[in-house]
């Protein structure tokens, strides 16, 4: 069966490693674009997690995103109320990694026909997901493009948006303070969120939508369309506490600890408490008889959001979140072995994620 096959991202039809190289053609051409300006200046741009425009002694964080094959799950389940909130959060949990806040936003969404039962209730999740994030949804574009938007039903569309964020210049978080024995501190996912889908669907196929399998309490429709969880409201108290000193953050998406690396190249991020496979990613795992190795490359696997913090804060920093009810715990720190890696530990294993 096609679950028993397809036991990698890339056999599913995603090349990480293709997807970097494209990235880093797409920026080696958008740096062209830096000197056309003539307001602010560019301070970030390819390789963080937002674009960053200094003005004067503020700064512009914007960053786009969509949310992937997870727009499939929706029409297959004919229920399109909570794909918006992973939009916003696609996007906003992006343009916290920098220390910045998230203010507005503006969507897409393109259609293969102007259905608009569904595209009100594409409305009320991106809605109920930038009240969340405490952002103003400030326009967009909607359009039929039928030639484009592949599938037989008329409920097939795509969707994404961007987020524009603030901060003041001194007050980036950018990952360069970062420092040896600094612990990284992992805050629990809700499942999937928006990433890895690709696989996923192709592993777990072989299942009806309404069945639940072993490793599930809900079914397969309603775990896979689960809202990526939007960490803004504890992070920003965070990075607002006098109290607290904050050296890094990251969101674990696309390509998951991995993007550790884009805080800083200096240092090792070693993960040596990561937690066992459980949940959807277990079945996953199992139904597709995937790697460790490759899971943990893929999937967030349970972690959804990083933050690096000197040891004496660790505490203060998990209170914050107790508080949210978003479970955080110490899952690794930072040493000097083997600068610009990440390597985790999982269950006495060593690994290092590419």
């Amino acid at each position: 069966m096609e679950s028993k096959t397809i036991d990698s991202y890339s056999k599913a039809g995603v090349n990480l490693q293709k997807i970097r190289s494209l990235q880093t053609d797409i920026g080696n051409s958008i740096k062209k674009s830096y000197s056309f300006q003539r307001i602010g200046e560019v301070i970030s741009g390819f390789g963080h997690y937002s674009g960053l425009i200094k003005l004067e002694s503020n700064v512009i964080a914007l960053h786009s995103d969509g949310v992937g094959t997870k727009v499939l799950i929706c029409q297959k389940l004919n229920r399109f109320d909570t794909i918006g909130i992973d939009c916003i959060a696609m996007n906003v949990n992006d343009i916290i990694c920098t220390g910045s806040e998230p203010f507005g936003f503006v969507d897409y969404i393109a259609l293969k026909s102007p259905n608009q039962k569904m595209v009100k209730n594409l409305m009320k999740g991106l809605v109920e997901g930038a009240k969340t994030a405490r952002v103003a949804i400030i326009g967009g574009e909607t359009a039929v493009v039928s030639d484009l938007i592949s599938g037989d039903s008329e409920y097939a569309f795509d969707i994404s948006g961007t987020a524009i964020g603030f901060a003041k210049y001194d007050q980036l978080i950018l990952g360069n303070n970062i420092q040896i024995e600094d612990r990284i501190i992992g805050i629990e996912s809700n499942g999937l969120h928006s990433n890895g889908f690709t696989l996923a669907r192709k592993v777990l196929s072989k299942y009806p939508m309404s069945h639940t399998p072993s490793f599930l309490t809900k079914s397969i429709g309603e775990e896979l369309l689960l809202p990526t969880r939007i960490y803004v409201r504890p992070v920003l108290e965070i990075i607002q506490n006098s109290n607290i000193v904050l050296h890094g953050l990251a969101h674990i998406t696309g390509g998951s600890f991995s993007k550790l690396k884009r805080l800083n190249k200096k240092i090792r991020f070693n993960l040596s408490n990561l937690p066992s496979p459980k949940g959807i990613f277990k079945q996953i795992q199992k139904d597709g008889k995937i790697d460790t190795i490759e899971m943990y490359n893929t999937f967030n696997m349970g972690i959804g959001f990083c933050l690096v913090v000197p040891k004496k804060y660790v505490d203060k920093t998990i209170d914050i979140f107790d508080k949210y009810n978003m479970p955080a715990f110490e899952i690794g720190k930072i040493d000097s072995k083997y600068r610009g890696s990440v390597v985790g530990t999982v269950d006495g294993k060593k690994y290092v994620f590419s």
